[in-house]
């Protein structure tokens, strides 16, 4: 309970110091602090050599439910720029609020969200839009343009990084379209409802054990709906995922006789992940994607 409390309370006692956030690093570069990983890649690949990046998630960590120190509202409060997701992580939203109203960048809008229809998600909306390439670049692209407003003097190189950026991505998305075109099987069973944006961007159809957080039990009629779905399309591989529990894949793995294979949804890496970066574990997952899909 403790831990839910003292942060509310930094929170408040900062509310009422009014002070002004400095815009600069110790060592005179650009302070920005990002929600979880993929923000922060995005912004340090956009930044460059210009900005220090502090992470607010651990490595490796869920970032669904971050519950946050009062050393990370210190670093909230400091920051030039904070770069979030709205309605993903309730603390940081309420944190920004307080602190940085006018030195945030919600991405929501350069993501172009999408709103879910499945029946245990109806009208959710789904964060994960990070596992489609093109819609990171056009993050990227918007944190250039608010890195800009805060280090004038650095705007031609932020735009020269953010540009940068998109032709890396945009390598990786022809990669993961070629990759993923001959799949002879277009259904995807994963863990939760993390791979949406990547279903619709690479043409599966994703079918998600449980919602939009890896923690939430599904219900046995979602189940049950799920092991059909496995035996009607002839789903031969099903996805657990690496910041998440594998026993309720595994539960299904048995019932319907499919194998397991792990895929990542790059929320934050790790020493467990299978790349030290973005693209090498988007890459990671295609080649897991092309053995588990029958992709010739």
């Amino acid at each position: 309970m403790l831990r839910r409390v003292l942060p509310a309370l930094v929170v408040g006692a900062l509310a009422l110091t009014g002070c002004a956030a400095p815009t600069r690093s110790a060592d005179s570069r650009v302070h920005v602090v990002a929600a979880f990983y993929p923000l922060a890649y995005a912004a340090q690949q956009v930044g460059g050599d210009r900005v220090t990046v502090e992470t607010l998630t651990k490595p490796g960590g869920e970032p669904h439910d971050l519950e946050l120190l009062p050393r990370q509202i210190l670093d909230i409060q400091d920051a030039a720029l904070v770069v979030h997701l709205s309605h993903f992580q309730p603390a940081v939203d309420a944190a920004v609020a307080a602190h940085a109203a006018e030195r945030s960048l919600d991405v929501a809008e350069a993501a172009d969200l999408l709103t879910l229809t499945e029946e245990h998600d109806h009208g959710a909306v789904d964060p994960h839009f990070w596992l489609d390439p093109t819609r990171l670049a056009a993050v990227g692209e918007a944190i250039a343009d608010r890195l800009a407003q805060a280090d004038p003097a650095g705007a031609a190189a932020y735009r020269a990084n953010a540009a940068a950026f998109t032709a890396q991505l945009t390598t990786l998305d022809a990669e993961l379209e070629t990759g993923l075109a001959t799949c002879t099987n277009r259904a995807l069973v994963t863990g939760h409802s993390a791979f949406g944006y990547f279903a619709e961007r690479y043409g599966f159809t994703q079918e998600p054990i449980s919602g939009l957080s890896p923690d939430l039990e599904p219900r046995a009629s979602d189940l049950a709906h799920v092991v059909e779905f496995v035996r009607e399309h002839d789903v031969r591989t099903i996805y657990a995922e690496t910041i998440a529990s594998p026993l309720i894949t595994q539960a299904l793995a048995r019932e319907t006789g499919a194998r397991i294979a792990v895929l990542d949804t790059v929320e934050g890496i790790s020493d467990e992940s299978a790349a030290a970066d973005y693209p090498g574990v988007m890459r990671a997952n295609l080649a897991t994607l092309r053995l588990g899909q029958d992709c010739p």
